[in-house]
């Protein structure tokens, strides 16, 4: 007996008003309770505009054309239609957990408005079923606090709770376990994987091949708009038939030769470090995130900083930029202009003005700063992004993109210290590779500092000359 359709898609196209060019080729397919469909492939090729069409919330700048049926009703993507079936019918986890949590509440309150007022809970069962969703996901420690507290790890997972109180009957999860150490993911992967048992059907985007593997269901592959290959998921990973399926999966961090090269020894000059963080401490309230750490960073030299998702590792960077203060021990740096000392933030939309074309923010920053503009064509082609997609703004770009565009902006500067903060999870497999190259070379050719949180071991190993692992308290 076959299950209630709960996504149908036919000859679904995605393009840009403005010019009609099109970003998402057609597709067909349909969806049934407890069934999974995993969508992977290159970073800009169209995944979460797919998943943003079906949902109703497209830019402005973009149109889509085509069929699109949630659980019986016909809404083809547009928001008046799609919107009175959002939380009892269809929810989506987006990328960037901050842009739907509200920061002006609490952690716990928030979380449970989804199941007062989707499933008409009672506020005592809602605030209950939200605390006993936080705890699932190790994060019930921030039940009373507030969004700017938390880790971005910690808040990618308070989103996957908030997401799953409603008990929608189809799920969009955009890179639900980016950012997450190894145990959240699996936390992670697990929640997800045990509502299909409830009758949900669940749609995830993701970057993470393991992920992909363990929620098993469909697979489907999407390289500049197209769908490439699509089949079961353990039998296209563990033999790929298209050319770009075989490069993803033999571009994982665990397969890369080292991106460093060994640091060279000054003959007869003391090395001075780029910056120093001397017995540096930490708390939020009552929670310690760390006591007495003693970090040094040489010029060309990157180290990479490890532990669980909430370990401090955020706050240690910010502490050596300037942008956070530590309660004990003190922060040298090396004297140069403090513009040198510069940020990649885990979410690329926060590190933009929303309203500015990116042209005309990365023109600011030549003017202000005197730099080469003509750079940005070079950079841009280093790191395989178009040239117009600096005429759209912030939003109207893959969270990749934007990440990438983060860094090309960043090594305009040629900076003296690079914090880069999970400055590849937005990315697929081999631009994640790209881009570190590029993030190792430009330190070694630059002698810049670089301070690397990642997750991902193998990527860590790979691309740093040392690894700090940093206790959970």
């Amino acid at each position: 007996m076959s299950k209630e359709v709960l996504l149908r898609v036919k000859d679904l196209r995605v393009r840009l008003k403005a010019t009609g060019a099109l970003l998402f080729e057609g597709v067909d397919l349909e969806l049934h309770a407890e069934q999974r469909l995993t969508l992977i492939g290159e970073s800009g090729s169209g995944k979460s505009i797919f998943a943003q069409a079906i949902i109703g919330i497209l830019p402005d700048a973009l149109q889509t054309s085509g069929c699109v049926e949630i659980a019986g009703h016909r809404t083809d993507g547009q928001r008046s239609r799609t919107q009175p079936l959002w939380g009892n019918t269809v929810v989506m986890l987006p990328q960037e957990p901050w842009s739907t949590l509200n920061p002006l509440m609490r952690i716990l309150p928030q979380v449970a408005e989804s199941a007062h007022y989707v499933t008409r809970a009672s506020w005592p069962q809602a605030r209950a079923a939200a605390l006993a969703g936080l705890k699932q996901l190790g994060v019930d420690h921030a039940a009373h606090q507030y969004l700017h507290q938390i880790s971005g790890g910690m808040a990618q997972r308070v989103g996957v709770v908030a997401a799953g109180m409603g008990g929608a009957r189809l799920l969009l999860a955009d890179e639900p376990t980016k950012g997450l150490d190894d145990d959240s993911r699996e936390q992670v992967a697990q929640l997800l994987a045990a509502a299909q048992g409830r009758g949900q059907a669940l749609l995830t985007i993701t970057h993470d091949l393991d992920l992909a593997r363990q929620l098993g269901g469909t697979l489907m592959v999407v390289q500049r708009g197209n769908v490439v290959e699509m089949g079961d998921a353990e039998q296209v990973l563990s033999n790929p038939q298209h050319e770009y399926t075989r490069a993803l999966v033999a571009a994982m961090p665990a397969k890369w030769s080292p991106l460093v090269q060994p640091l060279k020894p000054k003959h007869g000059t003391a090395v001075i470090p780029v910056i120093q963080g001397r017995g540096l401490s930490k708390r939020y309230a009552t929670r310690r995130l760390f006591d007495d750490v003693n970090i040094s960073i040489a010029p060309g030299e990157v180290v990479s900083v490890s532990g669980h998702s909430g370990c401090g590792k955020t706050t240690l960077g910010n502490i050596l930029l300037g942008v956070k203060s530590a309660d004990r021990g003190e922060v040298l740096r090396s004297s140069v202009p403090r513009w040198k000392f510069g940020k990649l933030y885990q979410d690329p939309l926060a590190a933009f003005p929303p309203q500015r074309r990116l042209r005309d923010a990365l023109n600011d920053l030549v003017r202000l700063h005197g730099l080469d503009g003509s750079r940005i064509g070079p950079l841009m082609q280093e790191l395989s992004l178009r040239p117009e997609l600096l005429d759209r703004l912030p939003s109207e770009v893959s969270g990749g993109e934007l990440q990438r565009i983060s860094l090309m902006r960043l090594l305009l500067l040629e900076p003296a210290f690079i914090f880069a903060d999970e400055p590849t999870s937005r990315l697929d497999l081999i631009t994640q590779q790209d881009t570190m190259r590029l993030i190792c070379r430009a330190a070694q050719q630059h002698e810049c500092a670089v301070l690397l949180v990642s997750h991902d071991a193998s990527l860590a190993r790979a691309s740093s000359h040392r690894q700090i692992m940093m206790a959970q308290h």
